[in-house]
């Protein structure tokens, strides 16, 4: 009978060690894939907080981009409401170009106001910001202009207004002796008492108590100046008591001097005067009262002016 030999470990022996090995294999292969799990994870976690602290940097960057531009944009907007409350022509310059100012302040509100604004939008803002602030030189540079223009215009107002007062100085001066030499002057002149007798006959008389009237008549000398036409002439007579004899039912009244003074006149008559002719005046005034004893003056006035005078002096009357 054959005998079978196995290779039987005896009791007490170190049994086969391949199984341990392979256990420790496995082993290590789990361990090494749970530490490179962990290694991912740190890594994961630290590439995360990168970008996070990345995205916080961006964020935070925008943020001060937005408020720096936000500021930038107010002073702009303010210096615009500033010269337009300054100067009405600004306003009016502004009102021009209105629709593209508004559509600009209104691109650049939308996107300040926006906090998720990106990079890019925020540089279009900073665009349109510079923009509003070339425009507001340039109208800031018309306002000066302007003004430069309007004080130019102002001088040369200002001479222009001088030269014509000094014109009209001259001129007024020149019309003044014009007018003065268009007075009238008047000679030969009479204030004759005249007693009217039941016949109607017309006697001189130096007695006050006699006296019925009293004619005034003169000579308007010849004038070269003077146009042709009706000139008024007016006569005050003076009373010994030096008042005027002026009753306005018998036609008197009153007329102003050359200094714009007024003064009562007896009566007035409207002479046919010719350029260049002597012509005769007379004028009567008969009074509803008795004429008094004394001297009486009588004056002729032309254009504001009096242009001659005489006296007359009535008596106490007699038995006759």
């Amino acid at each position: 009978m054959t005998e079978n030999t196995f290779n039987t470990p005896a009791p007490g022996s170190p049994g086969p060690e391949k199984p341990r090995s392979r256990n420790g294999l496995i082993y290590g292969i789990l361990i090494a894939a749970l530490a490179g799990t962990w290694i991912y994870m740190l890594y994961d976690k630290n590439k995360s907080g990168e970008q996070i602290a990345q995205k916080t940097v961006q964020i935070d960057s925008i943020s001060s981009s937005r408020d720096a531009l936000q500021q930038e944009y107010n002073a702009a907007n303010a210096r615009l409401d500033d010269l337009i409350s300054q100067n009405t022509r600004m306003d009016s310059l502004v009102k021009t170009k209105d629709k593209e100012i508004q559509d600009m302040k209104a691109r650049i509100s939308s996107i300040l106001s926006n906090k998720n604004a990106t990079q890019a939008q925020l540089a279009e803002a900073r665009r349109l910001i510079e923009q509003l602030k070339t425009n507001i030189e340039g109208y800031q540079e018309t306002i000066e202009r302007l003004e430069g223009e309007k004080i130019v215009l102002a001088g040369e107002r200002d001479v222009a207004r001088k030269e014509r007062d000094s014109v009209s100085v001259v001129k007024d001066s020149l019309n003044k002796q014009v007018d003065l030499g268009s007075v009238l002057h008047a000679s030969n002149i009479q204030l004759l008492p005249l007693r009217v007798k039941h016949n109607g006959k017309e006697v001189e008389t130096s007695k006050a108590k006699r006296a019925d009237m009293m004619r005034v008549s003169f000579e308007l000398d010849d004038n070269r100046i003077a146009p042709t036409g009706d000139k008024e002439i007016f006569v005050a007579i003076t009373a010994p008591d030096n008042t005027p004899l002026a009753v306005e039912a018998l036609g008197s009244g009153r007329f102003t001097l050359e200094d714009g003074t007024e003064k009562l006149y007896t009566t007035k008559k409207t002479v046919a005067y010719v350029t260049g002719q002597k012509q005769s005046v007379s004028m009567d005034w008969k009074q509803n009262s008795d004429y008094k004893v004394g001297d009486y003056t009588v004056e002729i006035y032309h254009n504001g002016y009096k242009i001659g005078q005489g006296k007359v002096t009535l008596k106490k009357g007699g038995l006759f």
